[in-house]
């Protein structure tokens, strides 16, 4: 897939996002539209997701279709709580929690990591993927660019996603800030690293791996995986503060999932494996705390 072509299906895909939300009405929930809040979807059977558009967490495929790693579960998780159908709502990765506290949607499926700060003003649920960082970067890495910490070494700029963690782990090694280059939708990354307007980009390593793989002709490559800390990042769905009920039953829902396997089955499209499911002993209260 050229990046030209991944440009313009992310565009239509948006615009389809956007069409569809005005179709359904002022997004309240009742009889015309999805739901945003936890009783009516249980009522109505339908409900509404917030997502970024960033694959393959989850995006809008050809069709204009909400799919990816987390609309795919979420579904698995949502049907047994007797809702069956989601309608995304496509958002900017940081105002993702914003939309969901002012009700556009009710909830983030987005593959988001759980820190402290989103704990303030988000409710997570239970760790649902384990991950690590790499950069996105020419093919032979020719500036050799491994960790932050060579950023600054080599003085060159390097792309990130707004609002994503790596604009903290940059600051905190020591990355000036004019060296860093926060961008709202990933295909603008994408198209920043190809085109030399920077020379790479600081994301995970599920997503520079994806990218790669579906665009052959970016002549891109990804480094080695690593942390950036002790523990893994840990990523998860997360619902608005109060929103008890709605969070315990599909954390329960959630877990059965990773319990009987199904999970592995249905995220491995997606480009996750056994090594992304978090280890049981990682807990949300343990990543929520400073």
């Amino acid at each position: 897939m050229r990046i030209g072509k991944l440009s313009s299906r992310m565009r239509l895909g948006a615009l389809a996002a956007v069409l569809a939300l005005a179709v359904s009405g002022c997004g309240l929930g009742g009889e015309t539209g999805a739901a945003v809040t936890y009783a009516d979807a249980k009522s109505s059977g339908k409900i509404k997701v917030g997502f970024a558009n960033e694959a393959p967490w989850a995006f809008l495929d050809e069709k204009g279709e909400l799919t990816g790693y987390a609309p795919t579960v979420a579904r698995a998780v949502l049907k047994k709580l007797g809702i069956d159908e989601v309608e995304g709502v496509v958002t900017d990765f940081d105002g993702l929690i914003d939309g969901v506290r002012a009700q556009n949607y009710a909830f983030v499926a987005a593959g988001m990591f759980i820190n402290p700060k989103r704990c303030e003003s988000s409710a997570f649920a239970v760790p649902d993927y384990q991950v690590g960082s790499a950069f996105l970067v020419p093919k032979g890495n020719p500036q050799n660019i491994k960790r932050f910490e060579d950023i600054p070494k080599a003085n060159v700029r390097v792309a990130t996603l707004g609002g994503a963690v790596e604009n903290g782990y940059a600051e905190k090694s020591g990355v000036p800030g004019n060296l860093v280059e926060p961008m709202a939708k990933q295909d603008d990354i994408l198209r920043a690293v190809s085109n030399g307007d920077v020379y790479g980009a600081a994301i995970l390593d599920v997503t520079a791996a994806w990218l790669v793989k579906n665009n052959p002709n970016s002549n891109l490559e990804v480094t080695e995986s690593f942390q950036y800390s002790s523990r893994p990042d840990v990523g998860t769905f997360n619902f608005r503060i109060g929103d008890d009920e709605f969070r315990a039953d599909f954390n329960r829902e959630l877990r059965a999932l990773h319990a009987s396997g199904e999970w592995l089955r249905l995220v491995e499209p997606f480009g996750l494996t056994a090594a992304n499911e978090p280890a049981p002993a990682l807990t949300t209260e343990q990543y929520c705390k400073a």
